[in-house]
């Protein structure tokens, strides 16, 4: 393929298409994998819910007779105090995956539903998981045109839609919405208060980099970001996977360099390039970063607590006479393969692929991204947008639109915008989370609201709540939850006062 496009693999937690290893590489927000989704099925007990289908127009913005799509959506309404009582509605905003994963790791919004007397819904978005037009995901990904309806403007009137049938169908059209989401999913949260004001009254969206476009934040913040978390854990640590690229590169060119490579680092099948191992250990340091959570967790993979501080103890922690890349093996494995019970890796492990997603990315969630030679612990590489347009173009037949989301949705000077014409969103962000260097970080108004928690991942806030959770987290999820009564309780106060006679028991 092209020269500057890195596509990469977060559902099965692998790189596994590689356009090359100097460009910029594609958002690596966390997909599901399959096998982790029959697992909570089994495990989550606690987390029930009907599964439903919605008649979802494909295009809202024609009156082209098209065929319709089902939408799926979870429901809960267990603890729902009904529309008499304006029972609020919580819903999640659906990421680029199965609905059902993301549903079972956003256990917090289940936590507070009996608290809010909350209806739960989770719907899915548009071509994944299930939720597929055409009537497949062969007819779906088939070319540029039957992908064109996928857009994140499509996904939000998705939602809007959805909610305001759902709402009808309930005689429920009073009852206050809000929206939850992380990672893309918070950004759609973020983005839907600001497009549907009417229709929800307020967004919780986590570790959600709505500035990562264009030049509003500088393109190398993510991987200084994932670096900064190595180095300060171990600066030896840190100049050990700095070193091991051309390491690797050296390595790769000698007779059998390949071959050598890949029983080094245990892989199923002998590798193709060095590339595809750089992109591998590439894909592990920034999830690890992503979920460098303060107890175990089992997100991406079954990691120990502070992941990151075992994966440099490992690579530190190495005998004398191991090798520069033998370390590496040690301290990635703690990602790969921290259960012990991984036989061999493989590159291409892809139960679901990523076209969608990529499909995104070369379209409107143009997300600049380049590695410094200062700061870095990766491969230095800056943004090369004509390389980035080419591929793209020999992937798809498209052109991206670098400035598209900002045209539609905002971005530049977000402080002016949001507090003229924003209200009622938390940004909430761990600094450990690379994507937090493209979100919301202050408080723009007084109802735009930064949580910032210097130790916190990626949506950690969304999570279950643990035993082990730190004072920290508990104290930012309470600020939330203060948040958010206080919305729906200026809001009921609001319908109150236009109808007197409406029932007041809360």
């Amino acid at each position: 393929m092209g020269s500057e496009l890195r596509l990469v693999l977060i559902i099965s937690f692998v790189s596994v298409l590689v356009f090359s290893t100097s460009s910029s590489p594609l958002p690596r927000f966390p997909r599901q994998n399959r096998a982790r989704i029959q697992l909570f099925g089994e495990d989550r007990n606690d987390y029930q819910y009907e599964t439903k289908y919605f008649s979802q127009q494909l295009d809202h913005f024609s009156f082209a007779d098209l065929p319709k799509f089902s939408q799926r959506y979870l429901i809960n309404s267990a603890h729902w105090t009904g529309a008499s009582e304006l029972g609020p509605i919580f819903l999640y905003c659906g990421n680029e995956g199965d609905i059902e994963w993301f549903a079972t790791n956003s256990g917090f919004i289940w936590e507070i539903a009996p608290k809010f007397g909350a209806l739960l819904v989770f719907p899915e978005h548009r071509y994944y998981g299930e939720s597929m037009p055409y009537g497949s995901k062969e007819e779906a990904y088939k070319n540029a045109t039957t992908l064109s309806y996928l857009t994140t403007e499509q996904a939000l009137a998705d939602f809007a839609v959805f909610v305001t049938d759902l709402k009808r169908n309930l005689s429920a059209e009073a009852s206050p919405v809000v929206l939850f989401g992380g990672s893309y999913g918070g950004m759609l949260a973020a983005w839907m208060r600001l497009k549907y004001p009417h229709i929800a009254i307020g967004a919780l969206a986590s570790s959600a980099p709505i500035l990562q476009f264009e030049d509003i934040v500088p393109p190398q913040t993510f991987y200084d970001i994932v670096s900064n978390d190595f180095k300060r854990e171990s600066s030896s640590c840190f100049n050990t996977i700095k070193n091991s690229w051309d390491a690797i590169i050296a390595e790769g060119q000698k007779a059998n360099g390949l071959q050598q490579l890949s029983k080094t680092f245990h892989f199923c099948r002998a590798l193709n390039s060095t590339d595809d191992l750089s992109d591998w250990l590439d894909s592990a340091y920034s999830y690890l970063a992503m979920v460098d959570y303060p107890y175990p967790a089992d997100f991406m993979m079954p990691l120990p607590g502070h992941p990151i501080k075992e994966v440099c103890r490992k690579i530190d922690g190495a005998s004398s006479d191991a090798s520069i890349l033998e370390r590496i093996y040690a301290g990635v494995s703690v990602y790969y393969n921290y259960t012990g019970k991984v036989g061999c890796f493989e590159l291409d492990d892809d139960p679901h692929g990523l076209d969608g997603w990529n499909w995104q990315a070369c379209t409107e969630m143009v997300m600049p991204m380049s590695s410094s030679q200062k700061n870095s612990m990766f491969t230095a590489y800056d943004f090369n947008y004509s390389s980035y347009k080419e591929d793209c173009w020999n992937t798809f037949r498209v052109n991206p639109r670098p400035r598209w989301v900002t045209t539609e949705l905002g971005g530049h000077d977000i402080e002016t915008t949001l507090k003229s014409f924003g209200s009622n969103i938390i940004f909430s962000n761990g600094l450990l989370d690379p994507w937090s260097g493209g979100s919301v970080l202050k408080n723009l108004s007084s109802t735009i609201v930064a949580l910032v928690t210097k130790e916190g991942g990626h949506h950690l806030d969304l999570r279950p709540s643990t035993p082990e959770d730190p004072k920290w987290l508990v104290e930012q999820r309470e600020a939330e939850i203060g948040l958010i009564q206080g919305w729906i309780r200026t809001y009921r106060l609001e319908k109150e006062a236009q109808f007197p006679l409406l029932k007041r028991s809360w």
